[in-house]
């Protein structure tokens, strides 16, 4: 059996062959076809079953092997975390938008309610961000959320009109509690409604009339927006 030759010292070795440009462009291409097909797929999954939905079957419904799925996404949190990105960055700007808002504590409320609308959309979303550690891919969803609603809640207090012991990462889970609560009563429309005024009223100052008004609804109408797009 012949052996391969090897390059004495000092002798030039042949150049690597390379994929031609243009196959690797072709790979990269397939490889994000791969990517939004899968998102799509899990988009949907997600809100017809619930973030408890297959991903084998997200993978089969997306043309692809689970492999695929898992070279993409390593895990169910990296491909919820990447599914609910544009519903999150909606939440940022709108946050962002609120902020200029001539009454704070009717910013915060209205920005609340669109957090629960969000989620509710999701079956097991609120509860998934409730229970994801530090480490998880979903924090990357988590951290942003904190910091535009501290800017709200931090408006709302310097009003007067939030105690300024409540702190975002409690107003936050309530609010995903909230989430949780509609998602399990389809049936009561204006559950929302009742359940983020209760949580308003306990959260404002004592004799804060202002408090009172927000979170009975009075405290003047929010900046009109577009209808919410799910998914982008």
């Amino acid at each position: 059996m012949t052996r391969p030759r090897t390059a004495s010292p000092g002798e030039r070795q042949p150049p690597v062959r390379r994929a031609p440009d243009f196959l690797e462009r072709l790979m990269r291409a397939d490889a994000r076809r791969n990517y939004d097909r899968l998102l799509a797929e899990a988009r949907t999954a997600f809100a017809v079953h619930g973030t408890d939905a297959s991903l084998e079957d997200v993978a089969r419904r997306a043309g692809v092997g689970i492999g695929t799925l898992y070279r993409h996404f390593p895990n169910r949190h990296a491909l919820m975390s990447a599914v609910f990105e544009d519903a999150v960055n909606e939440l940022l700007a709108r946050a962002e938008a609120l902020r200029s808002a001539p009454d704070p504590c009717r910013a915060l409320l209205t920005w609340l309610h669109e957090v629960v609308g969000q989620s509710a959309a999701y079956r097991g979303l609120s509860k998934a961000l409730m229970s994801a550690s530090p480490a998880s891919a979903l924090s990357r969803c988590d951290t942003p959320m904190r910091e535009a609603g501290a800017a709200l809640l931090t408006r709302a207090q310097e009003a007067g009109t939030v105690r300024a012991d409540v702190r975002i990462a409690d107003l936050l889970r309530l609010t995903h509690a909230i989430a949780l609560a509609v998602e399990e009563s389809p049936e009561d429309p204006d559950l929302v409604n009742r359940l983020l005024t209760l949580t308003l009223k306990g959260l404002k100052p004592e004799d804060s009339r202002g408090a009172e008004n927000c979170a009975t609804g009075h405290g003047g109408p929010a900046p009109a927006r577009e209808p919410d797009r799910l998914g982008g």
